[in-house]
């Protein structure tokens, strides 16, 4: 019986967490990459994206909760998503028209898009304190718990409850969704193939007759559903902060650099690997040896690597090492 609750145990720390968290961060990484494949620049303002995106689907959400519109056991935020992926979208080909095409047109150098979008990102974040403020925001209803712990206890007998929350297996299942529909568009479509087209080789692709501005339009488009998704689901696991989402843009980057950056199955596999990584560094393992070995023998140690503050130090860490000893990460990305 020890094992098995130790074995719940690293479910309910490592396993379930890990999962969520890494599906999160995997919808956040395929925009980068997207976006660096496609438009050959890295775009730092991604996170603040995700977070223009969720403020208004938090705004939606309270204007469906005010008229008594709700989900049911589902947040009411689903029903959201769409205004706020209409909204991120329309943002997104506003700031292209107004900022990122002039730099195109003129062939700008990559840095200079990268140093572009650094200016981005700080006028989207003070328009993000605008709309929503600087405080946190809790927009999660419906059904808390899709697994009660309890219940877990009560059917197996175990010592050690298990929970899986709604925001949780949503989170996976939205990743699953979005991860399979994002790569059927790119191998089996005729834009997709485009988009894969004007990705290897620019000058080809207008000399097969592929229209540059429509591939650049439906980069954004997908970009800004993936941040607005991403940023959505994170904030329904977690909570809303602004300011939080800015400090996502390294476990991204860590993600899709570690899959091999313009890989958009290796930004999948790079956000879990980052997603596991964080939390089996950063989590206290105490809970889960203390069924393995007799009390006296772990002290009063948590049997924590890091606190959890530093969670951003493991996203660093593993960017390092993989920019020192395979930059082109798992899938050879460019």
């Amino acid at each position: 019986m020890d094992i098995l609750n130790a074995l719940t145990a690293f479910l309910n720390f490592i396993v379930v967490p890990g999962l969520a968290y890494g599906s999160q961060l995997a919808l956040g990484a395929l925009g980068i990459t997207l976006i660096f494949g496609v438009l050959r620049f890295s775009n730092f303002a991604h996170g603040d994206t995700m977070a223009f995106g969720t403020a208004f689907v938090i705004l939606f959400t309270w204007w469906f909760q005010s008229m008594g519109i709700t989900a049911g056991p589902l947040p009411t935020a689903l029903l959201a998503l769409p205004f706020g992926i209409l909204a991120t979208i329309a943002m997104m080909l506003a700031t292209d028209r107004v900022v990122y095409r002039y730099y195109r047109q003129v062939r700008a150098k990559p840095i200079i898009l990268v140093i572009v979008s650094t200016g981005v990102m700080f006028v989207m974040n003070g328009l993000v304190r605008m709309i929503i403020g600087t405080s946190e925001q809790n927009f999660t209803d419906g059904a808390r718990m899709m697994l009660n712990p309890q219940d877990f206890k009560t059917w197996t007998g175990l010592a050690e409850p298990l929970a899986i929350k709604t925001t949780q297996a949503i989170s996976l299942a939205a990743a699953v969704i979005c991860c399979a529909l994002l790569f059927w568009f790119l191998q089996k479509t005729r834009t997709g193939k485009s988009m894969r087209a004007y990705s290897d080789n620019e000058d080809l692709a207008l000399l097969s007759g592929i229209s540059p501005e429509r591939v650049v339009m439906i980069t954004w488009i997908i970009a800004g559903t993936l941040a607005t998704i991403a940023g959505t689901l994170y904030g329904l696991d977690k909570s809303y902060r602004g300011v939080v989402y800015f400090s996502l843009l390294m476990p991204m980057f860590a993600a899709a650099i570690v899959g091999g950056l313009g890989s958009p199955l290796g930004a999948v596999v790079g956000s879990f690997i980052v997603a596991f990584s964080e939390l089996i560094v950063t989590s206290a393992w105490k809970k889960i040896l203390g069924y393995l070995a007799p009390p006296e023998w772990l002290g009063d140690g948590l049997y924590q690597a890091l606190s959890t503050d530093y969670k951003v130090a493991v996203s660093f860490g593993i960017l390092i090492i993989v920019l020192l000893f395979r930059p082109q990460g798992i899938y050879g990305g460019k």
